[in-house]
Protein backbone atom coordinates (compact mmCIF):
# COMPACT_ATOMS: atom_id res chain seq x y z
CA UNK A 1 0.00 0.00 0.00
CA UNK A 2 1.39 3.27 -0.87
CA UNK A 3 0.04 6.45 0.48
CA UNK A 4 0.33 10.29 -0.31
CA UNK A 5 -0.46 13.01 0.71
CA UNK A 6 -3.21 13.78 -1.75
CA UNK A 7 -4.42 9.91 -1.38
CA UNK A 8 -3.90 9.58 2.73
CA UNK A 9 -7.97 9.48 3.53
CA UNK A 10 -10.17 11.16 0.53
CA UNK A 11 -10.00 11.84 -2.97
CA UNK A 12 -11.69 12.32 -6.41
CA UNK A 13 -10.51 10.76 -9.11
CA UNK A 14 -11.75 13.01 -12.24
CA UNK A 15 -11.45 11.12 -15.63
CA UNK A 16 -11.40 14.24 -18.19
CA UNK A 17 -11.60 11.85 -21.22
CA UNK A 18 -14.76 10.84 -20.28
CA UNK A 19 -15.66 14.64 -19.60
CA UNK A 20 -14.53 15.64 -22.95
CA UNK A 21 -16.11 12.59 -24.49
CA UNK A 22 -19.81 13.62 -22.70
CA UNK A 23 -19.17 17.24 -24.23
CA UNK A 24 -18.44 15.75 -27.52
CA UNK A 25 -21.47 13.21 -27.97
CA UNK A 26 -23.49 16.55 -27.09
CA UNK A 27 -22.18 18.69 -29.43
CA UNK A 28 -22.53 16.23 -32.37
CA UNK A 29 -26.05 15.33 -31.38
CA UNK A 30 -26.67 18.73 -32.13
CA UNK A 31 -24.76 20.08 -34.64
CA UNK A 32 -24.01 23.00 -32.46
CA UNK A 33 -21.13 24.71 -30.77
CA UNK A 34 -20.36 24.81 -26.91
CA UNK A 35 -21.20 26.80 -24.19
CA UNK A 36 -20.41 24.27 -21.19
CA UNK A 37 -21.33 25.41 -17.73
CA UNK A 38 -17.79 25.36 -15.25
CA UNK A 39 -19.71 27.46 -12.66
CA UNK A 40 -19.55 26.85 -8.83
CA UNK A 41 -16.01 25.41 -9.84
CA UNK A 42 -16.38 22.86 -12.60
CA UNK A 43 -19.07 21.54 -10.60
CA UNK A 44 -17.08 20.52 -8.20
CA UNK A 45 -14.38 19.09 -10.06
CA UNK A 46 -12.33 22.36 -10.74
CA UNK A 47 -12.78 24.39 -13.45
CA UNK A 48 -9.72 25.33 -14.72
CA UNK A 49 -8.74 21.95 -15.33
CA UNK A 50 -12.34 21.17 -16.87
CA UNK A 51 -12.13 24.35 -19.45
CA UNK A 52 -8.40 23.00 -20.08
CA UNK A 53 -9.55 19.66 -21.45
CA UNK A 54 -12.49 21.01 -23.61
CA UNK A 55 -10.54 23.28 -25.08
CA UNK A 56 -9.77 20.87 -27.86
CA UNK A 57 -13.39 20.57 -29.08
CA UNK A 58 -12.98 24.77 -29.83
CA UNK A 59 -16.04 25.54 -27.39
CA UNK A 60 -17.30 29.25 -28.07
CA UNK A 61 -16.56 29.63 -24.42
CA UNK A 62 -17.21 28.98 -20.51
CA UNK A 63 -20.36 29.76 -18.75
CA UNK A 64 -19.93 31.11 -15.21
CA UNK A 65 -22.31 32.24 -12.47
CA UNK A 66 -20.09 35.05 -10.55
CA UNK A 67 -17.60 37.69 -11.68
CA UNK A 68 -15.26 35.90 -8.92
CA UNK A 69 -15.24 32.43 -11.13
CA UNK A 70 -14.84 34.64 -14.47
CA UNK A 71 -11.87 35.92 -13.34
CA UNK A 72 -10.72 32.87 -11.82
CA UNK A 73 -10.68 31.29 -15.03
CA UNK A 74 -9.03 34.64 -16.48
CA UNK A 75 -6.09 33.96 -13.73
CA UNK A 76 -5.95 30.77 -14.80
CA UNK A 77 -5.19 32.00 -18.49
CA UNK A 78 -8.27 31.16 -20.50
CA UNK A 79 -8.72 33.37 -23.08
CA UNK A 80 -12.45 32.28 -24.25
CA UNK A 81 -15.16 34.39 -24.17
CA UNK A 82 -16.85 33.71 -20.65
CA UNK A 83 -20.50 34.25 -19.67
CA UNK A 84 -21.82 35.12 -16.37
CA UNK A 85 -25.15 33.66 -16.34
CA UNK A 86 -25.86 35.45 -13.09
CA UNK A 87 -28.32 38.93 -13.57
CA UNK A 88 -26.05 42.02 -13.93
CA UNK A 89 -26.23 44.77 -11.14
CA UNK A 90 -25.40 47.75 -12.12
CA UNK A 91 -22.73 47.40 -9.23
CA UNK A 92 -21.06 44.64 -10.76
CA UNK A 93 -20.67 46.69 -14.33
CA UNK A 94 -16.68 47.39 -13.24
CA UNK A 95 -16.10 43.19 -12.65
CA UNK A 96 -17.03 42.65 -15.73
CA UNK A 97 -14.97 45.26 -17.78
CA UNK A 98 -12.38 44.91 -15.89
CA UNK A 99 -11.91 40.55 -16.59
CA UNK A 100 -13.73 40.47 -19.96
CA UNK A 101 -16.79 38.75 -19.35
CA UNK A 102 -20.22 39.14 -21.26
CA UNK A 103 -22.63 40.21 -18.58
CA UNK A 104 -26.69 38.62 -18.99
CA UNK A 105 -29.30 41.41 -19.11
CA UNK A 106 -32.52 40.54 -17.50
CA UNK A 107 -33.99 43.75 -17.32
CA UNK A 108 -34.30 47.62 -18.78
CA UNK A 109 -31.68 48.87 -15.84
CA UNK A 110 -29.46 46.27 -16.63
CA UNK A 111 -29.03 47.06 -20.55
CA UNK A 112 -28.58 50.67 -19.28
CA UNK A 113 -26.26 50.35 -17.06
CA UNK A 114 -24.34 48.45 -18.86
CA UNK A 115 -24.84 50.24 -22.37
CA UNK A 116 -23.96 53.66 -20.38
CA UNK A 117 -20.24 52.35 -20.33
CA UNK A 118 -19.64 51.28 -23.83
CA UNK A 119 -20.65 48.95 -26.39
CA UNK A 120 -19.11 45.52 -24.93
CA UNK A 121 -20.74 42.56 -25.93
CA UNK A 122 -23.55 40.98 -23.58
CA UNK A 123 -26.56 38.89 -23.69
CA UNK A 124 -29.85 38.74 -22.96
CA UNK A 125 -31.74 36.20 -20.89
CA UNK A 126 -35.51 36.42 -21.64
CA UNK A 127 -37.38 34.36 -18.73
CA UNK A 128 -39.85 31.73 -20.56
CA UNK A 129 -41.35 29.63 -17.19
CA UNK A 130 -37.99 29.35 -15.10
CA UNK A 131 -39.53 32.13 -13.02
CA UNK A 132 -35.62 32.51 -11.82
CA UNK A 133 -34.03 36.23 -13.63
CA UNK A 134 -34.58 36.85 -16.62
CA UNK A 135 -37.49 39.14 -18.84
CA UNK A 136 -40.65 37.58 -18.39
CA UNK A 137 -42.17 36.61 -22.25
CA UNK A 138 -45.19 37.87 -20.61
CA UNK A 139 -44.54 41.05 -19.58
CA UNK A 140 -45.33 43.47 -22.33
CA UNK A 141 -44.11 46.47 -21.11
CA UNK A 142 -40.64 45.50 -19.77
CA UNK A 143 -40.40 43.77 -23.44
CA UNK A 144 -41.12 47.45 -25.19
CA UNK A 145 -38.31 48.64 -22.72
CA UNK A 146 -35.82 46.30 -23.79
CA UNK A 147 -37.07 46.65 -27.66
CA UNK A 148 -36.48 50.45 -27.14
CA UNK A 149 -32.86 49.83 -25.40
CA UNK A 150 -31.51 47.40 -28.36
CA UNK A 151 -32.27 50.26 -30.62
CA UNK A 152 -28.33 50.35 -31.97
CA UNK A 153 -27.01 48.23 -29.19
CA UNK A 154 -23.59 46.66 -31.25
CA UNK A 155 -23.25 44.85 -28.28
CA UNK A 156 -26.27 42.37 -28.52
CA UNK A 157 -24.41 39.33 -29.10
CA UNK A 158 -26.52 36.82 -27.77
CA UNK A 159 -30.08 35.96 -26.08
CA UNK A 160 -30.84 32.96 -24.60
CA UNK A 161 -33.72 30.85 -22.34
CA UNK A 162 -33.14 28.22 -19.31
CA UNK A 163 -35.39 24.93 -19.43
CA UNK A 164 -36.99 23.99 -15.98
CA UNK A 165 -38.18 20.30 -17.04
CA UNK A 166 -36.84 19.18 -20.34
CA UNK A 167 -35.19 15.69 -18.53
CA UNK A 168 -38.71 14.96 -17.46
CA UNK A 169 -41.29 16.54 -19.84
CA UNK A 170 -40.18 17.05 -23.32
CA UNK A 171 -43.27 19.06 -23.89
CA UNK A 172 -42.60 22.10 -21.77
CA UNK A 173 -39.59 22.31 -23.39
CA UNK A 174 -41.43 22.89 -26.83
CA UNK A 175 -43.31 25.45 -24.85
CA UNK A 176 -41.04 27.28 -23.51
CA UNK A 177 -39.07 27.31 -26.87
CA UNK A 178 -42.25 28.45 -28.14
CA UNK A 179 -42.31 31.69 -25.54
CA UNK A 180 -38.48 32.34 -26.59
CA UNK A 181 -39.16 32.75 -30.18
CA UNK A 182 -42.30 35.11 -29.94
CA UNK A 183 -39.82 37.46 -27.19
CA UNK A 184 -36.67 37.19 -29.82
CA UNK A 185 -39.79 38.18 -32.54
CA UNK A 186 -40.91 41.12 -30.80
CA UNK A 187 -37.04 42.62 -30.38
CA UNK A 188 -35.25 44.67 -33.14
CA UNK A 189 -33.52 41.63 -35.15
CA UNK A 190 -31.77 38.50 -33.98
CA UNK A 191 -28.72 38.35 -31.92
CA UNK A 192 -25.84 36.47 -33.49
CA UNK A 193 -26.08 33.68 -31.06
CA UNK A 194 -29.37 32.10 -29.26
CA UNK A 195 -28.87 29.27 -26.97
CA UNK A 196 -31.66 27.38 -24.79
CA UNK A 197 -30.49 23.92 -24.89
CA UNK A 198 -28.97 22.97 -21.14
CA UNK A 199 -27.78 19.19 -20.90
CA UNK A 200 -31.52 17.91 -20.70
CA UNK A 201 -32.72 19.90 -23.78
CA UNK A 202 -29.40 18.87 -26.14
CA UNK A 203 -30.40 15.11 -25.29
CA UNK A 204 -33.68 16.20 -27.47
CA UNK A 205 -31.26 16.65 -30.36
CA UNK A 206 -31.53 19.63 -33.16
CA UNK A 207 -34.67 20.64 -31.86
CA UNK A 208 -33.81 23.35 -29.64
CA UNK A 209 -29.71 23.33 -30.43
CA UNK A 210 -29.54 27.23 -31.71
CA UNK A 211 -26.39 28.69 -32.11
CA UNK A 212 -24.94 27.26 -28.84
CA UNK A 213 -25.56 24.71 -26.06
CA UNK A 214 -25.09 24.56 -22.57
CA UNK A 215 -24.27 21.14 -21.07
CA UNK A 216 -23.86 21.04 -17.17
CA UNK A 217 -24.38 18.13 -15.47
CA UNK A 218 -24.20 15.82 -18.32
CA UNK A 219 -20.40 16.74 -18.94
CA UNK A 220 -19.80 16.00 -15.60
CA UNK A 221 -21.14 11.99 -15.60
CA UNK A 222 -24.95 12.98 -14.30
CA UNK A 223 -28.10 12.07 -15.94
CA UNK A 224 -29.94 14.32 -17.26
CA UNK A 225 -32.68 12.10 -18.85
CA UNK A 226 -32.20 9.83 -22.10
CA UNK A 227 -28.88 8.58 -22.97
CA UNK A 228 -26.32 7.94 -19.79
CA UNK A 229 -23.13 10.17 -19.71
CA UNK A 230 -20.08 8.71 -19.40
CA UNK A 231 -19.05 8.32 -15.50
CA UNK A 232 -16.28 11.43 -14.44
CA UNK A 233 -15.72 11.34 -11.13
CA UNK A 234 -15.13 8.45 -8.80
CA UNK A 235 -15.34 9.55 -4.70
CA UNK A 236 -12.64 7.25 -2.99
CA UNK A 237 -11.90 7.07 0.79
CA UNK A 238 -9.49 5.17 3.08
CA UNK A 239 -10.22 2.47 5.48
CA UNK A 240 -8.74 4.41 8.83
CA UNK A 241 -9.94 2.09 11.58
CA UNK A 242 -11.50 -0.98 12.06
CA UNK A 243 -12.96 -2.23 15.27
CA UNK A 244 -15.54 -5.38 16.14
CA UNK A 245 -19.09 -4.52 17.77
CA UNK A 246 -20.92 -7.03 19.93
CA UNK A 247 -24.85 -7.04 19.37
CA UNK A 248 -26.92 -4.41 21.05
CA UNK A 249 -23.58 -1.93 20.30
CA UNK A 250 -23.83 0.99 18.96
CA UNK A 251 -21.95 3.17 16.14
CA UNK A 252 -21.71 7.32 16.08
CA UNK A 253 -23.19 9.95 17.70
CA UNK A 254 -26.40 9.80 19.37
CA UNK A 255 -26.29 5.90 19.03
CA UNK A 256 -29.07 5.96 16.71
CA UNK A 257 -27.38 2.38 15.34
CA UNK A 258 -27.40 -1.01 16.81
CA UNK A 259 -25.53 -3.67 15.95
CA UNK A 260 -28.04 -6.30 15.31
CA UNK A 261 -25.32 -9.29 15.87
CA UNK A 262 -21.50 -9.03 16.38
CA UNK A 263 -19.87 -7.59 13.27
CA UNK A 264 -16.95 -5.44 11.92
CA UNK A 265 -16.74 -1.75 11.32
CA UNK A 266 -14.65 -0.14 8.98
CA UNK A 267 -14.35 3.45 9.27
CA UNK A 268 -13.32 5.70 6.56
CA UNK A 269 -11.51 9.12 6.36
CA UNK A 270 -14.71 10.72 4.65
CA UNK A 271 -17.54 13.26 6.13
CA UNK A 272 -19.87 16.00 5.51
CA UNK A 273 -17.23 18.43 5.41
CA UNK A 274 -15.31 16.32 2.49
CA UNK A 275 -19.04 16.10 0.48
CA UNK A 276 -20.52 12.81 1.38
CA UNK A 277 -23.48 14.18 2.93
CA UNK A 278 -24.63 13.89 6.07
CA UNK A 279 -28.20 13.02 5.08
CA UNK A 280 -26.18 9.86 3.37
CA UNK A 281 -26.87 7.92 7.06
CA UNK A 282 -30.56 8.30 7.05
CA UNK A 283 -32.76 5.64 5.62
CA UNK A 284 -35.19 7.03 3.52
CA UNK A 285 -39.17 4.87 4.05
CA UNK A 286 -39.38 2.37 1.83
CA UNK A 287 -35.54 2.37 0.56
CA UNK A 288 -32.37 0.25 2.12
CA UNK A 289 -29.43 1.61 3.73
CA UNK A 290 -26.90 3.92 1.97
CA UNK A 291 -24.30 1.55 0.32
CA UNK A 292 -20.41 2.09 -0.66
CA UNK A 293 -18.32 -0.28 -2.54
CA UNK A 294 -15.51 -1.79 -0.56
CA UNK A 295 -13.09 -4.60 -1.56
CA UNK A 296 -15.58 -5.56 -5.00
CA UNK A 297 -18.83 -5.76 -2.13
CA UNK A 298 -21.46 -3.00 -0.94
CA UNK A 299 -21.68 -2.48 2.73
CA UNK A 300 -24.26 -0.08 4.66
CA UNK A 301 -23.52 3.15 6.21
CA UNK A 302 -24.23 2.71 9.76
CA UNK A 303 -24.44 5.27 12.30
CA UNK A 304 -24.30 9.37 11.75
CA UNK A 305 -21.78 10.56 9.23
CA UNK A 306 -19.63 12.52 10.86
CA UNK A 307 -17.79 15.48 9.76
CA UNK A 308 -14.31 13.97 9.13
CA UNK A 309 -15.65 9.85 9.26
CA UNK A 310 -18.25 7.67 8.06
CA UNK A 311 -19.03 4.16 9.15
CA UNK A 312 -19.37 0.77 7.66
CA UNK A 313 -20.52 -2.35 8.64
CA UNK A 314 -18.43 -5.14 6.61
CA UNK A 315 -19.68 -7.88 8.90
CA UNK A 316 -17.82 -10.91 9.10
CA UNK A 317 -14.29 -10.10 6.97
CA UNK A 318 -13.10 -6.88 8.33
CA UNK A 319 -10.99 -5.25 5.70
CA UNK A 320 -7.23 -3.70 6.21
CA UNK A 321 -6.27 -0.49 7.17
CA UNK A 322 -5.95 1.85 4.23
CA UNK A 323 -7.96 -0.43 1.79
CA UNK A 324 -9.88 1.86 -0.20
CA UNK A 325 -13.43 2.80 -0.93
CA UNK A 326 -15.44 4.18 -3.81
CA UNK A 327 -18.34 6.24 -2.56
CA UNK A 328 -19.41 6.83 -5.97
CA UNK A 329 -18.08 6.02 -9.76
CA UNK A 330 -17.66 2.73 -8.98
CA UNK A 331 -20.18 -0.24 -7.99
CA UNK A 332 -22.79 2.75 -7.00
CA UNK A 333 -22.99 5.38 -9.33
CA UNK A 334 -23.27 9.31 -8.66
CA UNK A 335 -26.95 9.57 -9.19
CA UNK A 336 -27.61 6.44 -6.94
CA UNK A 337 -25.58 7.67 -3.93
CA UNK A 338 -27.34 11.27 -4.59
CA UNK A 339 -30.92 9.29 -4.93
CA UNK A 340 -30.04 7.66 -1.98
CA UNK A 341 -29.11 10.62 -0.07
CA UNK A 342 -32.27 12.31 -1.22
CA UNK A 343 -30.71 14.61 -2.91
CA UNK A 344 -29.60 15.33 -6.94
CA UNK A 345 -26.09 14.85 -8.59
CA UNK A 346 -25.57 18.61 -8.73
CA UNK A 347 -25.46 18.97 -5.01
CA UNK A 348 -23.35 15.84 -4.53
CA UNK A 349 -20.68 17.00 -6.78
CA UNK A 350 -20.68 20.96 -6.07
CA UNK A 351 -20.44 19.73 -2.02
CA UNK A 352 -17.10 17.68 -2.58
CA UNK A 353 -14.95 20.33 0.22
CA UNK A 354 -11.97 22.34 -0.30
CA UNK A 355 -9.58 19.62 1.40
CA UNK A 356 -10.71 16.62 -0.91
CA UNK A 357 -7.64 16.38 -3.72
CA UNK A 358 -9.09 16.12 -7.31
CA UNK A 359 -6.82 13.58 -9.22
CA UNK A 360 -6.75 14.17 -12.87
CA UNK A 361 -6.74 10.97 -15.10
CA UNK A 362 -5.19 8.84 -12.32
CA UNK A 363 -6.16 5.96 -10.62
CA UNK A 364 -6.66 4.98 -7.04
Amino acid sequence: MTLTLDTARAWVDVDLGALTANARMLSSLTGSRLLPMVKANGYGLGAPAVARALEPLEPWGYGVATVGEGAALRKAGVGRPILVVSPLLAEDVDGHLAHDLRPTIGDPAGLEAWRGRGSRPFHLEIDTGMSRAGLRWDDAAAIAAIASGLQGASGWEGAFTHFHSAEIDPGSAARQWARFQGVLGALPGRPPLVHAANSAGALLGRAYAGDLIRPGIFLYGGGAGGTAPAPVAALRARVVAVRRVGAGETVSYGATWRAPGATAIATLGIGYADGFLRAACQTTPGTGPRLIELNGALAPVVGRVTMDMTMLDVGAVPPRLGDVATVYGGLVSLDQQAAAAGTIAYEMLTALGPRVPRRYGSEP
